[in-house]
């Protein structure tokens, strides 16, 4: 678990180091810093939101395993959201592989985005670690 944890936060970083300009990187916020900017550098959108929710989750306090993302992209013209969510979940797939639980992904096009410019909401985490009294022994053995 460490050593998969030690892999997202290197490979952040190295995303990170490729390009400061997209903004001023926060050195508490690695893997959300590489999530904005893998996005931004394939997906060049022109409008890109990113929301750390793990703070919903049965998770650690400031942990970085459950995201929403809001990606307007022209590149999302003419192709279907399957196609979309593929190309999001590929610009991420280290963070998706190492240490990102969770990615809600709503990938719009300008035009669509034109119509209908609103983040959705996640619903409440009803997750099974909640109502597991032994979570916090699991996560410090990190068997879960």
């Amino acid at each position: 678990m460490l050593s998969r944890l030690h892999r997202c936060v290197q490979s952040s970083y190295t995303s990170l180091s490729r390009d400061l300009l997209h903004m001023a990187p926060d050195p508490h916020r690695p893997v959300e810093t590489a999530i904005r900017t893998k996005l931004g550098d394939s997906l060049k959108p022109e409008y890109l939101e990113v929301h750390n929710e793990s703070h919903m989750h049965a998770v650690p306090p400031g942990s970085e395993s459950h995201f929403r993302v809001l990606v307007v992209s022209p590149q999302f013209e003419g192709l279907s959201l399957i196609q979309r969510h593929r190309l999001v979940n590929e610009a991420l797939k280290v963070e998706l592989s190492t240490c990102v639980h969770a990615l809600a992904i709503q990938a719009k096009t300008p035009a669509q985005w034109g119509s209908n410019p609103t983040l959705a909401k996640s619903p409440p985490c009803m997750g099974g670690s909640k109502g597991d009294h032994t979570v916090e022994e699991k996560l410090k053995s990190g068997r879960e």
